[in-house]
């Protein structure tokens, strides 16, 4: 094979894979500066010229010009009646340059060298698509689903690179199909196998907080800051801001005319509940404001063990709770106490403990109520059979029934 065959082939891979021409001279050079190791033992009195333009590569091996039979080191040294072969005025103590020509590698060799360039481009763009993405973690990407797989999404970027959609990263009601466009935010890039795995999220909070920046102006300029995002993604998300501009309302801005700027981000979250709350360093406010829409009647915060006790009429405990339990709970990491609700101690003393009618009702019945809130018998019989149906997974007829247990307890 020709050196510039050799080259010719490197030039349009370079087309292919979009490597300058530097880097690719780079590669080059290194690749056969090991060549020339493996041959001669060293690369130091090599000189390599690369020039992908005209497909051509040139190797210069220098060498000192000593009197004959004065030879010790072939590769560093030439006889001087081999030298004046070359040039009739050299002298000795000179040094020479002469080509090396291609056909000093054996076919063997060659084959080597190429897969060893190839090796280096591919490692080079591995590289480069670490480094790219590395850059991009916590940014909003949109990509084209590849494949979708049952635990995993195979996302194509524009420029056709790889990226990966666990299950666990996204929201439980997303469905994509082969060609869906999708958005997600750039989670971690990590080496699996030696190639670069890009992590995608939709579950994020940071895929939150990348919506809103793009929706509202005043976040992104910095009028509006961010305090803390917590979510249980598909089913609600509590979001605390802070206006550093008397004259903008930072919930208002947020949400927009009419919900007009929300609702494009609830929508993209597969209509995820979105809560706006005014940050304040003040927790019995910050706690009451955050377990909206309940109405607390009093509560006791005790700093030194992160804990709140919030006292509340009975049908106001369901709605602290919230379905599955998701409001208190993000309350709780939103506010960063330990948050316990309590009914208010004046209400009814005859009130029985939902427990104590496991003989009548599945104890599994139980627990969905005590899931929403309601741990007593009047709790559940305060709020109406649709409400019940709404806030519980539980069957009309088995809700029913539990209400008819529940009123002949007073009845009697």
């Amino acid at each position: 094979m020709k050196t510039s065959e050799l080259t010719a082939s490197f030039t349009e891979f370079k087309e292919l894979k979009n490597i300058d021409r530097e880097t690719l001279m780079h590669i080059l050079e290194d690749v056969f500066r090991a060549a020339l190791v493996k041959r001669f033992g060293s690369d130091d009195n090599f000189d390599i010229i690369v020039n992908i333009d005209r497909g051509d590569l040139e190797i210069f091996r220098n060498r000192e010009i000593v009197e004959d039979g004065e030879v010790t080191d072939d590769n560093r040294q030439i006889a001087y009646s081999d030298a004046i072969k070359v040039e009739p005025d050299f002298e000795v103590g000179e040094e020479l340059s002469e080509p090396i020509p291609m056909t000093e590698f054996g076919r063997r060799e060659i084959l080597t060298i190429r897969q060893n360039m190839v090796t280096k481009i591919q490692d080079y763009e591995k590289s480069l698509i670490f480094q790219k993405y590395k850059e991009k973690v916590g940014e909003i990407i949109v990509g084209e689903v590849y494949q979708p797989w049952n635990k995993e999404i195979l996302v194509l970027d524009e420029e056709k690179i790889e990226l990966v959609l666990p299950k666990s990263e996204q929201i439980p009601a997303d469905r994509y199909r082969k060609g869906d466009t999708i958005r997600a935010v750039v989670q971690k890039v990590e080496f699996r196998n030696n190639n670069p795995t890009i992590i995608l999220s939709r579950t994020s909070p940071i895929f939150l907080e990348r919506l809103l920046e793009a929706e509202v102006p005043e976040i992104y300029d910095g009028l509006i800051t961010i305090k803390n995002i917590v979510r249980e993604p598909g089913e609600r998300a509590k979001i605390a801001v802070e206006s550093y501009d008397d004259r903008i309302d930072p919930v208002g801005a947020c949400v927009g005319m009419k919900g007009g700027r929300i609702h494009g981000i609830v929508r993209e979250l597969r209509n995820e509940n979105i809560d706006v709350i005014n940050y304040t360093p003040r927790a019995d406010v910050m706690i009451q404001r955050a377990l909206n829409p309940a109405k607390i009647s009093s509560i006791k915060i005790f700093e030194e063990e992160k804990r709140a006790e919030v006292f509340m009429q009975p049908d106001q405990v369901a709605l602290a709770i919230g379905k599955g339990g998701h409001n208190i709970k993000l309350a709780s990491k939103l506010c960063g106490y330990e948050i316990e609700v309590y009914r208010d101690s004046d209400e009814d003393f005859d009130d029985v403990d939902l427990r104590e009618f496991n003989d009548e009702i599945d104890q599994w019945i139980i627990d969905e109520f005590i899931k929403i809130g309601c741990d007593t018998a009047k709790s559940v019989l305060n709020l109406s059979k649709e409400e019940l149906v709404n806030r519980t997974d539980l069957e009309e007829e088995t809700i029913d029934h539990v209400i008819e247990v529940l009123k002949a307890e007073f009845e009697e």
